[in-house]
């Protein structure tokens, strides 16, 4: 099976025209990260390149589409709304695509009220394994033919000030993953798990304490060996860490979309584990 894993979309509004008191004064602080620190414009055409991505896919022939989180910029309902929409009829296919929240997509208490990010992709988090759904919808789980399972987790929790965007998973979830991947339907199968934040940096150590995984080890431990890898986002880099017999494979897709670092991971799944994984750009293999 060929798997298609992208990140951190991050469709993002015009704020140019927003009042700030129906900003919020979370998303009011961040607009000065839009606004001066160039933001804005990395992301500016993020649905229409999240497309092309998702166009890549049917050229490629690719089964199966992991969205590790931050679809959005601020999670803000017109921002949900153009996820959805630049995803078109994936949205309504679980078989064929599966997505997770990232800590933008969870920015505000607001938007977690309103259950934003469920209300918004429903048919996607409907799960084959309802049994182990202990947090809402998560862990949920996708089985795919004879040869795989993705299993969705979040790890997003709204922080309590801008720039404190760790993440967690959480032990209610983390139990549930336990006794999942001891269930004998996901014996023979690469299994798949899609989180959010990252387990390791890109050189092989813990995130920082404000950015980085709380219990990175915890879910490392429940993972062993080359039949599991973890599809995550939140740094904004694509690399990774080939499973031993102690840890997953790791995979980092972020960001996906930022102009001129546009690209995702192709990764081919056969005889209950990932053989391979190469980072392409839009049309064609960076490497």
């Amino acid at each position: 099976m060929r798997f298609l894993h992208c990140s951190d979309v991050h469709v993002t509004q015009d704020y140019s025209s927003s009042a700030l008191r129906q900003l919020g004064w979370r998303r009011s602080i961040a607009l000065f990260e839009l606004r001066f620190g160039g933001r804005a414009a990395l992301y500016a055409k993020a649905d229409k390149t999240l497309g092309l991505i998702l166009r890549d896919a049917e050229r490629l022939k690719v089964d199966h589409v992991v969205i590790s989180g931050d679809l959005t910029a601020y999670a803000t309902p017109a921002e949900f709304a153009r996820a959805r929409e630049a995803l078109g009829l994936l949205a309504l296919d679980r078989t064929r695509l599966s997505v997770i929240p990232g800590n933008h997509d969870h920015y505000t208490p607001g938007a977690v009220a309103d259950r934003r990010f469920e209300r918004t992709f429903a048919e996607l988090l409907v799960s084959d394994l309802p049994e182990y759904a202990s947090e809402g919808p998560f862990p949920f789980v996708r089985l795919l033919g004879d040869e795989a399972a993705v299993v969705g987790l979040c790890s997003a929790r709204v922080p309590r000030l801008p720039g404190f965007s760790f993440g967690v998973v959480g032990a209610t979830q983390l139990s549930s993953l336990r006794r999942l991947v001891a269930d004998e339907r996901l014996a023979r199968r690469a299994v798949l798990v899609a989180v959010h934040h990252a387990p390791l940096n890109r050189a092989g150590k813990p995130d920082q304490p404000l950015h980085g995984l709380k219990d990175a080890n915890e879910l490392l431990a429940i993972l062993k060996g080359p039949r599991f890898a973890v599809l995550h986002g939140h740094i904004h880099q694509r690399y990774q860490h080939p499973a031993t017999a102690s840890r997953p494979l790791l995979l980092g897709a972020g960001s996906s979309t930022m102009a001129g670092r546009e690209g995702y991971w192709l990764i081919e799944v056969a005889d209950g584990k990932v053989q391979r994984a190469t980072v392409q750009v839009i049309g064609g293999v960076r490497g």
